[in-house]
């Protein structure tokens, strides 16, 4: 029996290596990585994968686009803007709503299971709650340009009448090994890693908001091989699909993580407060949660990794890295 083919676009980025090594480790190889060969980080992504075929995103949107076929069984879109802050709309349009649309066409036309990333921006404050009710997504409101293009592919999917035939995964905030490459979109966790190995301090965002004290800001913080645990749940149950949070279901403020970063870094904590920029201001989450009972009931059962035990292994692979 011939081995399946996966293809995986964001193959270099942060969930989608884990992810092809995920892939790896239960034996695969037969693998198409899709992505663009822009940071050095991503190179080193890609140097510790095993894969049959790397293929740059245009090249890959443009055979699609001439009808290409690729035998494969399932194919994880996990490759986006993730900038909160990019202002471009028409980009965002192009490469977040109008490629994933051609993409999930194109895996139905094939028989292909489609597997996305949606993301929790498009919950924006949270005002209407955090739970992945498909017949509420009408009332969500994203905060930013990025939010909003990955709600608009979910809106589609909806009308469309597609979210029985295909998952999305609205990934909460994801952090660990393979994001060196993310800029200014780094989680908290590896910018603080540096930030306090060149200092020995850590400055966190301020609250603006009375009902917050600073630090106290929180987040469903979900470990990367957490977020790839989920998502091969979904390509292990063919029938299941629909749109579902990819979260921890439980919060952890700013204070809590750094914290536990000083902790695994052997460090007495040294934390100072620094305002909001005023151009995100507004467009600040102060509280995040997924509501993971749709995901329970759906069968996924994997207890999560503890904030302080992902955090520590994460800064034990930095350190690594710095040594080598």
């Amino acid at each position: 029996m011939p081995e399946p083919m996966f293809i995986v676009t964001g193959g270099a980025g942060l969930i989608g290596s884990n992810l092809v090594a995920a892939l790896n480790a239960r034996g695969h190889r037969n693998i198409l990585i899709v992505d663009n060969r822009n940071h050095p980080a991503k190179e080193s992504n890609l140097a510790r994968l095993q894969y049959a075929q790397y293929m740059d995103k245009q090249v890959f949107r443009a055979a699609l686009g001439k009808g290409a076929a690729f035998p494969a069984t399932t194919l994880f879109h996990l490759g986006a803007c993730s900038a909160t802050t990019e202002s471009d709309k028409a980009y965002l349009d192009s490469n977040n709503l109008a490629y994933t649309q051609e993409l999930c066409r194109w895996a139905l036309q094939h028989q292909t299971r489609f597997i996305y990333a949606s993301s929790a921006a498009t919950y924006g404050e949270g005002e209407n709650g955090y739970r992945d009710d498909e017949e509420a997504l009408d009332t969500l409101k994203p905060l930013n340009l990025y939010g909003q293009s990955k709600h608009d592919f979910d809106l589609w999917a909806k009308q469309q009448g597609l979210l029985d035939k295909i998952v999305g995964l609205k990934y909460f905030n994801v952090y660990g090994p393979g994001e060196d490459h993310k800029g200014e979109m780094r989680s908290v966790v590896n910018k603080a890693w540096h930030q306090i190995r060149d200092t020995g301090k850590l400055c966190l965002f301020r609250s603006h908001r009375p009902a917050f004290a600073d630090g106290c800001q929180q987040r469903d913080f979900l470990y990367v091989r957490d977020a790839v645990a989920i998502t091969l749940f979904f390509h292990d149950h063919l029938h299941t699909s629909g749109l579902y949070n990819a979260g921890t279901g439980t919060p952890h403020s700013w204070l809590e993580l750094a914290n536990a970063i000083f902790a695994a870094m052997q460090m007495p904590p040294d934390i100072s407060f620094i305002d909001i920029p005023a151009a995100i201001r507004d467009k600040y989450q102060y509280y995040t949660l997924a509501d993971i009972r749709k995901l329970r009931q759906a069968g996924f059962s994997t207890t999560f990794t503890p904030l302080a035990e992902a955090v520590a292994q994460y800064i034990a692979i930095l350190a690594h890295k710095e040594e080598s």
